[in-house]
C-alpha cells in the first residue's frame, strides 16, 4: 500500500521529490498559505508529470491551529492508509507546527539533511488516554472562557471540585503528570493567587485535533 504524504509548501520544495523516492505516495496533500499559492500550483503540476495525485489545502487562519486541523482531518479521511508528513518543505513556522501535529497524532514524519531522509521519533502515548474525565472537565471550562484566565476558586466552583483536587489536576505529583507538565495549561501567580489559562496545545486538544 502506498502512502498519503502531507507536505507543507514553502522554500524547500525540491526536498519533496527526494522524500518521495524514499516514501512513494499515491497522493500528496500540499498544505499552503495563500501567499505561496504559485509555489503550490507549480508543485501540483510537477507531481502530475509523475502521475502522482495531489490536492492543495490552504491555511485560512492561525498556522498552528490550521496545521493541527488539517493533519487530524487527513488522518481521519485516509484512515485505511499510511499517513506520512514531510516536515522539511515548508517555511519555519509551518515546519514547527507540522512536526508537533505529527507527534501528537502519532504519525510518522521525516526531514531531510544533507540529501539524507531522517525519520523523526513517534510519540507512544495518547493525550486522550492519560487525561481523566476531571482533567478534561477543567480543560473544557478553560476553553469556554474564550482565552481568559481563571483563578483556582472559580475553577473549583464551576467544576464542583475541591481546591486541593483542582491543584492536583493542574500541578500533578510524583506519580501523575498535571495539566501544566503536559503543556496543556499555563499559570501565573499574583498576590498569592494562581491564575490558569488554556495553552494553545490545550485548545487544540479540546477542539479534537489530536487523533491517536
Amino acid at each position: 500500500m502506498k502512502n498519503v504524504l502531507i507536505a507543507p509548501v514553502g522554500d524547500n520544495m525540491d526536498q519533496l521529490f527526494l522524500g518521495l523516492k524514499e516514501f512513494p505516495a499515491e497522493r500528496v496533500i500540499l498544505v499552503s498559505q495563500h501567499k505561496d499559492s504559485n509555489i503550490a500550483n507549480k508543485t501540483k503540476e510537477d507531481l502530475e508529470k509523475f502521475k502522482i495525485a495531489s490536492n492543495i489545502v490552504y491555511i485560512e487562519g492561525n498556522i498552528w491551529e490550521e496545521s493541527f486541523r488539517i493533519v487530524s482531518e487527513t488522518k481521519e479521511l485516509y484512515k485505511d492508509q499510511e499517513i506520512i508528513i514531510n516536515v522539511i518543505t515548508g517555511n519555519e513556522d509551518i515546519r514547527c507546527a507540522m512536526t508537533s501535529a505529527a507527534f501528537v497524532n502519532g504519525i510518522r514524519a521525516f526531514t531531510v539533511q544533507n540529501d539524507e531522509v531522517l525519520m523523526l521519533p513517534i510519540l507512544k502515548f495518547s493525550y486522550y488516554k492519560i487525561l481523566t474525565d476531571r482533567k478534561m472537565q477543567i480543560l473544557k471550562l478553560l476553553y469556554g472562557s474564550d482565552g481568559n484566565e481563571l483563578n483556582l476558586e472559580t475553577i473549583s466552583n464551576e467544576t464542583k471540585m475541591s481546591l486541593p483536587l483542582i491543584s492536583y489536576h493542574i500541578n500533578g505529583n510524583l506519580k501523575s503528570e498535571g495539566l501544566k507538565e503536559l503543556g496543556l495549561v499555563t499559570s501565573r501567580e499574583e498576590k498569592g493567587r494562581s491564575f490558569i489559562k488554556l495553552s494553545n496545545l490545550g485548545k487544540l486538544l479540546v477542539k479534537g485535533y489530536f487523533n491517536q
